[in-house]
């Protein structure tokens, strides 16, 4: 059996250093780990690069994906048939035609909205598009609560802001139809509420565990994300 290579995709308000304690155990159990840099500008694009990196690794490819990157994972993974398993990490599952924002509003819970700023930047086209920030003081509180205090500081200084279009755009495909999905979910979430992530697990079939943690569960706990990413690698 060849050991498939882990493709990692950070999700908004964070970027791929979000990983490094998932890494670490990774490698530690022998796996070739890409910690893809999802750009966060729009949901087609975005999955369109990350498909460009799939096509670049040889051999079989287990994808992970945490947040919006969940999203990303089921359009990227779309007839990509080096993908043998879907992991979401306290991650959007979305269904043809659904986006994120769609499945954070689908139950309540989530208090992101108000502990956003938006800010606007040029496109290419002359426009202007809007992305947004979470407020460098209310980040640990909503996005890593269980994460030690001088680490959740150093993360909403170095979150990297997301295109309000990436949130609204629905998903184009959804691999999980086909693909063999696995899910973490995050019950003390305050992006994504929890019972919003067992609709989706529960819709897509994964193979699912629960945890105590924030949405920042892969810096606060790394070991379940990474025991489950490994799991699906080894199914």
């Amino acid at each position: 059996m060849i050991t498939p290579t882990i493709v990692l995709v950070h999700g908004a308000f964070a970027d791929s250093s979000s990983w490094n304690g998932v890494i670490e155990q990774l490698r530690a159990q022998g796996f070739s780990v890409v910690a893809a840099a999802n750009p966060l500008r729009g949901l087609d694009s975005d999955a369109a690069y990350i498909a460009s990196v799939l096509d670049s690794i040889e051999g079989p490819i287990v994808l992970a994906g945490h947040s919006y990157g969940g999203s990303v994972i089921s359009v990227a993974a779309a007839s990509k048939s080096t993908v043998t398993a879907l992991v979401y990490i306290a991650a959007f599952i979305p269904a043809e035609g659904e986006s994120a924002l769609e499945l954070t509003d689908r139950f309540p819970g989530s208090t992101l909205g108000p502990t956003t700023r938006s800010t606007s930047y040029p496109l290419p086209d002359g426009g202007t598009g809007t992305e947004l920030h979470i407020h460098q003081d209310e980040y640990p509180r909503q996005f890593a609560a269980d994460v030690p205090a001088p680490a959740a500081e150093l993360m909403a200084i170095t979150q990297r802001p997301v295109a309000i279009d990436a949130l609204r755009q629905p998903a184009t495909a959804a691999a999980w139809r086909t693909i063999p999905s696995y899910a973490l979910l995050t019950t003390d979430d305050k992006n994504i509420p929890v019972e919003s992530q067992r609709f989706m697990a529960e819709r897509a079939g994964a193979q699912t565990v629960e945890v105590a943690a924030s949405h920042a569960v892969a810096v606060s706990q790394p070991t379940p994300v990474a025991d489950l990413i490994a799991l699906a690698a080894k199914a």
